[in-house]
């Protein structure tokens, strides 16, 4: 089968790679029918993820249809489409009883798929832990609107449900890619009076504009954001910043633009290290919540995106067999056509 596989630091490729088995009697072999380029993957391939394996398959996005079932999976079943979620976890151990999957406790749990096992940018994929991993997908909710469920809205659920998000809140995202905008998508959910978008990059702050996932839009590079913050907000800042862009001023202005008791939440994963200057905060006493996503809401994600509240499928901008994965990696790297994200039949 066809797959996209990282070689090691800065270089992936395609490759023909034999098919998955069941290898415990927890896992399911999944047809993949849709998959996707996420940033993360750039980050493995730059060699910014230091768990990463080299020869893994990529890929912790996407969707498909069950298989085959290990004898002890008792949720899904062969024939059902699924969305897939992007951590393994066991769902018995410490953490996962209290709801923190991201630090399950198995050797495979966390941030696994496409990282440090095989991931989906490929045909077929075996999943460990089938019976948490896959959600089934309502019959009326297509796989393009699936597509994000396990991994880029996850990220935006968790982010605005950690934020602590209120109904007269401004909330302030940092960051309009596709991260940025599921934050958005999902801190509209909290009916906050105000969603401020902030990027550099004025083609995705006029994207999300047109699909109605903020009310204000700022270019850092143009304005002061903690002083066009201050002025909406009768001088204190934003109640809730999400910073989902990583870049490398994002984090100082994340904290700088959030009032006093605010709640920072870092959804972005960086390459370098950030610094948290507390003598220069000092007495703004703010709350930060950081972290890989605990991913463990697909279920009400779906539920949602049944009833038309959550539109993730807006940010596929681009279609293309898997065969053209590499020319895709090239286009989502650098922004080009206007792409947001690529959805890849395998």
């Amino acid at each position: 089968m066809q797959a996209v596989v990282y070689r090691g630091k800065g270089e992936i490729g395609m490759e023909e790679r034999p098919m998955p088995h069941i290898e415990e009697d927890t896992d399911a072999i999944l047809r993949v029918t849709l998959t996707t380029i996420c940033t993360s993957d750039l980050h493995i391939r730059n060699g910014a993820v230091p768990r990463a394996v080299p020869g893994i398959i990529l890929g912790h996005e996407f969707v498909g249809v069950v298989e085959e079932t290990g004898r002890r999976v008792k949720n899904v079943r062969p024939g059902q489409r699924v969305a897939v979620n992007v951590e393994t976890f066991c769902g018995e151990c410490f953490f996962c009883k209290r709801g923190f999957v991201n630090n399950c406790e198995d050797k495979n749990g966390g941030w696994a798929l496409g990282c440090r096992i095989d991931g989906g940018q490929a045909e077929y994929v075996r999943i460990p832990f089938a019976d948490q991993a896959l959600t089934p997908i309502p019959d009326q909710v297509t796989d393009e609107q699936a597509l994000f469920t396990g991994d880029l809205l996850s990220t935006g659920y968790w982010a605005a449900k950690i934020g602590e998000i209120k109904k007269r809140d401004t909330v302030l995202v940092l960051g309009a890619g596709p991260a940025g905008m599921c934050a958005m998508m999902c801190a509209a959910l909290y009916s906050p009076a105000r969603i401020v978008a902030a990027d550099i990059d004025e083609s995705r702050l006029a994207f999300a504009r047109r699909h109605g996932l903020a009310d204000d839009f700022l270019n850092p590079a143009n304005v002061s954001v903690p002083d066009a913050l201050r002025e909406r907000t009768q001088g204190r800042g934003a109640d809730v910043v999400i910073e989902a862009a990583g870049g490398k001023d994002s984090f100082q202005l994340a904290w700088q633009a959030a009032r006093p008791n605010a709640v920072v939440v870092v959804a972005a994963m960086y390459e370098e290290n950030q610094i948290l200057p507390l003598p220069e905060m000092y007495g703004k006493n703010l709350i930060f919540k950081t972290g890989g996503v605990d991913a463990c809401s697909c279920r009400e994600i779906l539920e949602l995106t049944a009833q038309g509240r959550l539109k993730g499928e807006c940010l596929i901008t681009h279609r293309a067999p898997l065969a053209d994965a590499m020319e895709m990696y090239r286009l989502f790297e650098r922004k080009e056509d206007g792409v947001i994200k690529v959805a890849l039949t395998p």
